[in-house]
């Protein structure tokens, strides 16, 4: 979802969606996903990209300002009086290689829908205010997306028609969790949803994402996850001593010399480098290749074979071939490992800054509500070096939010959504096993029409995904598992 659908793109800025932070391109965020960062021009010209008039804030009938937000329309598989369904946008740009792939378009054939795709405010196009200054940001929320969505829903019915129609959610990563909202908080106005990978649980801490790393890692090879922790204590021994930077800079191909001068400096380098195998866990062998996203091709069983080569030498220089790998892949000709460059780029509030393609947006949001700072605080985990009052304290670098702020914060969500507690009906949460974010979502049926499915195997947002002859068993299950149930929910 970074993001985005799952699209998110539920995008890493210590968190959701993963960006790889070697991601070429734009916001080097840490948010669910790299969802839909690339965007082929033909599949814009054929899907064209529509506005729709906004309001800047719901929640205050004394603000009449207004906005332009971006959606996108498929009328291909409509049939009069089928379903509308509606893809939620997350923390990226929305790709309109979503209006020509994905599960939802076969369900969209199947059932004769209408879809929609509504690009989430703040990123991508839909640009609610003049800058990313953190006084303007405060329009920037998921209840602000969901009353969005909820006006959105109820102006294109009216206008097209479709009031009568029944309306499906679908989201992925954080849009997944939207997905699931607008159906709790909206009921009135979407008959179902289908949440996908979406972590419904906002916490500060989220120690479980390396954990539930490392044992994706150690599913394809028990060792795997042991010499990984080698190498990442191996390092972190090596940045207590500065004779060792030059060889450090060489090791990983910074773009400048090594500098640590602050317990930042090195929680940010030692993150950086943990972010190749999160974000590689994350999207393990998700069909991707349609969104124009790189690196596909590395995989789990990729990076074990690389941390598994004693020909490369010790774990150390294991764990550097790796990272040289993902360049490679990624096409950067240098890491930059400076936390004072994140720190300026993140700081930047310019539509045309370099986190604006949803880093500045994604962090701000975990600050303001969700957390899901993705810590090494937890022994069960490989890596080592960025625990959870590194990530908070950007809150206080980026937008002069405490940490009592983020955990008050954090709290609110929960209490307004429920967390792990939805009371609802006719919405289905898919996860998969592999996908650190299942942690936070529902992986048991809390009722018959709150059902879970868990896909074993299976990465982030995998059941969104185009299907293929290599998909598991399982997974190929779960689509029409997902399927029946809809059929079903529009019936009643």
């Amino acid at each position: 979802m970074a993001f985005e659908t799952c699209g998110s793109p539920v995008c890493r800025v210590t968190l959701f969606f993963l960006f790889s932070l070697l991601a070429a391109g734009e916001g080097q965020y840490k948010g669910f996903g790299r969802f839909n960062q690339v965007q082929d021009t033909e599949q814009r010209a054929e899907f064209e990209e529509q506005w729709f008039t906004q309001k800047l804030d719901h929640f205050n009938g004394a603000d009449s300002r207004e906005w332009k937000q971006r959606y996108f329309v498929n009328e291909a598989f409509y049939r009069p009086g089928g379903p509308v369904f509606l893809m939620i946008g997350g923390e990226g740009p929305a790709n309109p290689a979503w209006m020509q792939y994905g599960t939802w378009l076969t369900y969209a054939e199947k059932l004769g829908a209408l879809c929609l795709m509504l690009e989430h405010r703040f990123y991508g196009k839909s640009h609610p205010t003049v800058d990313l200054s953190t006084d303007n940001l405060r329009f920037l929320s998921s209840r602000q997306a969901l009353a969005d969505l909820a006006h959105f829903r109820t102006i294109i019915a009216e206008s097209r028609g479709l009031t009568n129609r029944k309306w499906v959610a679908f989201g992925g990563s954080y849009p997944g969790s939207l997905a699931a909202w607008f159906r709790l908080k909206y009921p009135h106005l979407v008959h179902a949803s289908v949440a996908a990978s979406a972590p419904v649980h906002a916490t500060v801490n989220f120690p479980e994402y390396l954990e539930v790393v490392r044992r994706s890692l150690a599913s394809e090879n028990t060792e795997c996850p042991l010499l990984v922790k080698k190498a990442s204590d191996t390092l972190l021994e090596r940045l207590k001593d500065p004779k060792t930077y030059d060889n450090i800079t060489k090791d990983f191909n910074l773009c400048s010399k090594l500098q640590i001068q602050t317990e930042m400096d090195s929680a940010y380098f030692l993150e950086t480098l943990a972010g190749n195998f999160m974000d590689v866990v994350q999207y393990n062998e998700d069909n991707r290749g349609f969104e124009g996203v790189t690196g596909t091709n590395i995989t789990i069983k990729v990076l074990c074979g690389v941390m598994g080569d004693s020909s490369l030498g010790e774990p150390y220089a294991r764990y550097a071939a790796a990272a040289r790998l993902m360049m490679d892949t990624f096409s950067v000709k240098c890491l930059d490992a400076s936390f004072s460059t994140y720190l300026r780029d993140m700081t930047n509030t310019s539509w045309e800054g370099p986190a604006a393609g949803g880093g500045r947006q994604w962090v701000y949001q975990t600050c303001t509500e969700f957390g899901f700072y993705q810590s090494t605080d937890s022994p069960n985990q490989p890596f080592t070096g960025f625990p959870l009052e590194y990530q908070v304290k950007q809150c206080a670098d980026f937008y002069n939010v405490s940490a009592e702020q983020v955990a008050e914060a954090v709290a609110q969500t929960n209490e307004y959504y429920g967390g792990y507690d939805i009371r609802s009906s006719r919405i289905v949460f898919p996860n998969g096993s592999i996908d650190p974010w299942h942690a936070l979502g529902i992986t048991q049926d809390i009722t018959p029409n709150l059902p879970a499915v868990f896909i074993k195997g299976t990465a982030h947002c995998a059941n969104m995904y185009p299907a293929r002859s290599e998909d598991l068993p399982q997974l190929a299950l779960a689509r029409d598992h997902i399927f029946l149930l809809l059929q079903q929910w529009l019936k009643q």
